[in-house]
C-alpha cells in the first residue's frame, strides 16, 4: 500500500499558560512507496514519533492528510486503517501466553477460533518463534518479547506496519540480530513498514529509503547510502555516519579549499568562508614530505587499531582543527612515536557547506 502525507502538519499547545506552541511536524510531504521499509531518522524530538503516531490514527493531524493509496484516511479511527503497530515497550499481556498474545487482536475481532489459532501458528512461524507458544512474556528474552510483538501486529494481515523503535531495550548483539529479522520479515509479507529510529546505523541497515527530520522538518529523503554520499546540508552530514563525519571551519579562496593556512583540494566554488566537512574514510596517509599542496597535516593524539582498520585520532583546541577521527587501512605503516601526520584527501569525501545557512554548495 503507498502511503501519502500532503502538508502534514502537527502543533501542540504550550502546556502553561504564556508558552508557546510546538510545532511538532511541520509541513510534512513524503510518497511512500508501496511494499517498502521506510525509516523515519533524526534525534528525540524531531517529530518522527509524532508523525508515526498520525499514520497510526492515535495522533491527530493538526492540518494536511494521510492518504493510503488513493484513500483519505486523516479522520479516520485507528482500528480502521487496516495497520499494525508495535510500540517500543511491546506492551505485552503477562499473564496471556505468547499463543494468546498473539491471537489477542483477532479475538477482538471475533474470528473464528480455530481460524485464530491457524493465523497465530502462521505469524509466530513466520517471526521463528512457534517453539514458544505455550510460555507466558516473563519467560522470554528480550528479543523473543519483540518477536511476539511483531507476530501480534502482524496477525491481523494488516495493510500497513508501523515499528516506534522497536530496538531500543535490545542490548548491541540483540539489536543487530533482530533488525535483521525484520528486513527479512518485511520483505517475505511485502507489507509497507515505517521504522522509527534515532539510531543511523540501524536506519542504515535495513531501510529502503530514509526520511532524515529535524525539528519537525524533513531535511532530506533518499535511499540510505545516497544520502550518507551526498548530504544536502549540514546537520544531515553530521547526523550520518560512525565515526561522524569531521567538521572544520575553512575558506574557499582562489579556487582552492583552505583549512588554517594549509590548502587541501582545488575547487570551482566562489571565494567565501565555509564548513569543511571529511569524512574519516576520506583521508590517505601521504609519507612524502616534499608534497606541501594538497595535503592536510594533523597532530596525533593516539592510534586506535580496531582489526581492519586503524583510527587515527587528532585533538585541537582550534575550531579550526578541532578533534578528528580518520580512518585508515590496518595495514598502512603509520610512523611510530609521530605527532604530526599528513593526509591526502579523496575528493568525493570533502564536502563544502554555507557558513550561513549550513546549505551543501560542494
Amino acid at each position: 500500500m503507498k502511503i501519502t502525507l500532503q502538508n502534514l502538519t502537527k502543533i501542540f499547545p504550550g502546556r502553561k499558560k504564556g508558552e508557546k506552541e510546538v510545532r511538532a511536524v511541520d509541513d510534512m510531504n513524503i510518497e511512500i512507496p508501496s511494499g517498502k521499509l521506510v525509516g523515519l531518522l533524526g534525534p528525540s524530538g524531531c517529530g518522527k514519533s509524532t508523525t508515526l503516531f498520525m499514520l497510526s490514527g492515535l495522533e491527530s493531524p493538526t492540518s494536511g492528510k494521510i492518504l493510503f493509496d488513493e484513500q483519505d484516511v486523516t479522520t479516520l479511527a485507528a482500528e480502521k486503517r487496516g495497520i499494525g503497530l508495535v510500540f517500543q515497550n511491546y506492551a505485552l499481556y503477562p499473564h496471556m501466553t505468547v499463543e494468546q498474545n498473539i491471537r489477542f487482536p483477532l479475538d477482538n475481532m471475533r474470528i473464528k477460533k480455530d481460524e485464530g489459532n491457524a493465523r497465530a501458528l502462521d505469524a509466530a512461524r513466520l517471526v521463528q518463534i512457534e517453539d514458544l507458544l505455550q510460555r507466558k512474556p516473563n519467560e522470554l528474552s528480550g528479543g523473543q518479547q519483540q518477536r511476539v510483538a511483531i507476530a501480534r501486529a502482524l496477525v491481523k494481515m494488516p495493510n500497513v506496519l508501523l515499528l516506534d523503535e522497536p530496538l531500543s531495550n535490545l542490548d548491541a548483539r540483540l539489536r543487530l540480530q533482530t533488525r535483521e529479522e525484520i528486513k527479512r520479515i518485511q520483505r517475505e509479507t511485502g507489507i509497507t513498514t515505517v521504522f522509527v529510529t534515532h539510531d543511523q546505523e540501524e536506519a542504515m541497515s535495513i531501510c529502503d529509503i530514509m526520511v532524515v527530520m529535524k525539528l519537525g522538518i524533513v531535511q532530506q529523503i533518499g535511499e540510505p547510502q545516497g544520502i550518507y554520499d551526498d548530504p544536502n546540508n549540514l546537520f544531515v552530514a553530521n547526523f550520518l555516519g560512525t565515526p561522524p563525519i569531521n567538521i572544520f571551519k575553512g575558506k574557499v579562496e582562489g579556487g582552492k579549499i583552505y583549512i588554517g593556512d594549509e590548502a587541501i583540494l582545488e575547487t570551482d566554488v566562489a571565494d567565501q568562508e565555509v564548513y569543511v566537512g571529511i569524512r574519516p574514510e576520506g583521508f590517505i596517509y601521504e609519507p612524502n614530505n616534499r608534497i606541501r599542496t594538497n595535503v592536510l597535516t594533523l597532530n596525533v593524539d593516539h592510534v586506535e587499531v580496531m582489526g581492519r582498520d586503524k583510527s587515527v585520532v587528532s585533538t585541537h583546541e582550534s575550531s579550526t582543527k578541532p578533534t578528528v577521527r580518520c580512518i585508515i587501512d590496518s595495514d598502512v605503516a603509520l610512523p611510530k612515536d609521530a605527532d604530526k601526520l599528513r593526509f591526502k584527501l579523496k575528493p568525493n569525501k570533502v564536502f563544502l557547506f554555507n557558513a550561513e545557512t549550513e546549505e551543501r554548495i560542494r
